[in-house]
């Protein structure tokens, strides 16, 4: 009589080994008259896509681009000399100079403002 966790020769035997052949083989599939039954392969985790992430950068370049031609047209029909006030002084100047430097000081706020977030979001 054989019972669990015996095969009918009476050797002892895993009983969470049911189906992958005797403890002696490498392989069921090798052995004469063996059959693989092997559970099914799970697939490997498909890569992640930050598809927001991706989406806000290219609207964020299509902002810059929009920007920046905006920008480009009315510095070209903003030509001519201006007074430019500053805090002790006043200069005079083509009026694309002071539109340019405008601009610069602009993106370089922004970009410092983006630098702090960074920074912050770093040290959680």
């Amino acid at each position: 009589m054989t019972g669990p966790g015996r095969d009918p020769a009476g050797t002892q035997r895993d009983p969470l080994s049911v189906g992958l052949g005797s403890p002696t083989s490498g392989d069921p599939a090798t052995e004469p008259g063996g059959t693989a039954e092997r559970p099914p392969q799970q697939p490997a985790p498909a890569r992640e896509r930050h598809t927001g992430r991706a989406i806000g950068r290219s609207l964020a370049l299509a902002l810059l681009i929009f920007v920046t031609v905006v920008l480009v047209l009315f510095v070209v029909f903003n030509g001519q000399s201006v007074q430019i006030s500053l805090v002790f002084t006043d200069v005079e100047g083509p009026l694309v100079v002071a539109l340019l430097v405008a601009a610069a000081l602009g993106g370089l706020l922004v970009w410092l403002a983006g630098a702090v977030t960074r920074a912050r979001r770093r040290k959680r």
